[in-house]
């Protein structure tokens, strides 16, 4: 009788945590932030550090944060950048539309840390 009340309690137990789980999990896809990190990564995450101190994929990808920290970036110099600095070497070839490109600057523009040092070599 007793087993069978440990039962029933860890049912309901898995039961109700499930019933959140998805409006938890629907309210974090439904945010722009979330979007556009996704987006973000999605893109640009093959090659480059996206968030905070990580390690790029590719060792000669800069991460975000080191392109977002540089004297003088600003909002429409980092779009002027996005849109016409992956054109060459051929292994970077292609186009971000100008929303993407919004996206993209955005998401940089919010790793910018007056305190941000570069990670040593």
């Amino acid at each position: 009788m007793r087993h069978d009340f440990w039962i029933a309690s860890l049912a309901l137990l898995f039961t109700a945590s499930c019933a959140h789980a998805p409006r938890e999990a629907a309210s974090r896809a439904a945010s722009p932030d979330h979007d556009r990190l996704a987006f973000v990564q999605a893109a640009c995450g093959g090659c480059h550090a996206v968030e905070g101190e990580a390690i790029s994929p590719n060792p000669l990808s800069p991460t975000f944060a080191a392109i977002a920290n540089r004297p003088g970036l600003d909002a429409a110099t980092l779009s002027s950048w996005l849109r016409d600095a992956h054109n060459y070497p051929e292994v970077m070839d292609f186009d971000l539309s100008d929303e993407q490109i919004e996206m993209v600057a955005g998401h940089m523009l919010t790793l910018r840390d007056p305190a941000w040092r570069p990670l040593p070599d």
